[in-house]
């Protein structure tokens, strides 16, 4: 039983996780962008729900709710006056951009909010916990875990079931072709990276209120979010979810192992996935 109860505590990591990533796959599925500033990001919107808690008194999840159009307008404004200049055949101008972008918001924090860690209160429900049986499972825990199915399935929705979703498939297969159907390419991937951001500020709700954070943590983040985009293949949305999951699971069973292996064994299980599939679980894009 402990060994059940150890994986579906990593079935429920996996969903934070999912939560880091999918805005990255949802923004490389529509336009190539590696944006390397994207865990910088995530914590970027979680100061802004504790600077909102602490300053107007709200609830951290109505101040999350207060928070995703203030960080849909940030990710508007970025793509449309920067990262969009930057798009092209060669990767390598949105990836110095972007890394420039990490060291920017890093240091702004810093001077913000000093290096010390921060966490986003949530009182009793912190500690709340689900008898399931043998497994007690914490709330926030499953709740993580159902608002990222929640955003997989709202984004799968969004891209397949409507007409901003057709435009942005069209976008994805071939940009020329799109806009001389009338369709704006650097308006669509303006919206795209807004609507990222708006999954970006559920991410760092979900981090905020179950882990302490402070500015430098963003690039720790990026990591696990590109683990988990590529071992469910770049600009698959379940992929991504399930790629979430693996790292999840294989973290907490390398922590039952030894504490000091739990990091290591997410990393261990991305490479060997990489190694029976070196283009992810459920590859999307293609070359």
């Amino acid at each position: 039983m402990s060994w059940l109860d150890t994986i579906v505590q990593g079935i429920l990591l996996g969903g934070l996780y999912a939560l880091f990533a999918a805005g990255l796959s949802l923004v490389f599925g529509i336009m190539r962008l590696v944006n390397l500033a994207h865990g910088d990001l995530i914590v970027l919107a979680a100061f802004l729900i504790l600077l909102l808690v602490s300053a107007l008194g709200l609830n951290p999840f109505v101040a999350a709710l207060v928070a995703m159009p203030i960080m849909f307008g940030i990710g508007w404004l970025l793509q449309s006056q920067l990262f969009n200049r930057t798009l092209g055949p060669d990767i390598l101008p949105p990836l110095l951009v972007t890394f420039g972008l990490s060291i920017v918001i890093q240091n702004a924090l810093l001077e913000g909010f000093s290096a010390d860690s921060r966490r986003i209160s949530l009182g009793a429900l912190e500690t709340a916990s689900l008898n399931l049986g043998p497994i007690n499972v914490g709330v926030m825990p499953l709740l993580t875990f159902l608002s990222g199915v929640l955003v997989i399935v709202g984004l799968n929705q969004l891209f397949y079931r409507t007409s901003l979703g057709r435009a942005f498939r069209a976008t994805s297969d071939d940009v020329v072709t799109a806009g001389l159907m009338g369709i704006k390419p650097d308006r669509i991937f303006a919206t795209a990276t807004g609507i990222a951001m708006v999954v970006v500020t559920i991410a760092a709700l979900c981090l905020g209120t179950r882990a302490n954070f402070d500015p430098t943590i963003g690039p720790a983040r990026l990591i696990y979010a590109f683990e988990a985009v590529i071992i469910g293949g770049l600009g698959s949305l379940w992929g991504t979810l399930a790629g979430g999951v693996i790292i999840g699971v294989a973290q907490t069973l390398g922590a039952a192992v030894n504490p000091e292996w739990q990091i290591l064994a997410g990393h261990i299980a991305f490479l060997l996935v990489l190694l029976v599939r070196p283009r992810g679980l459920f590859p999307r894009a293609v070359d």
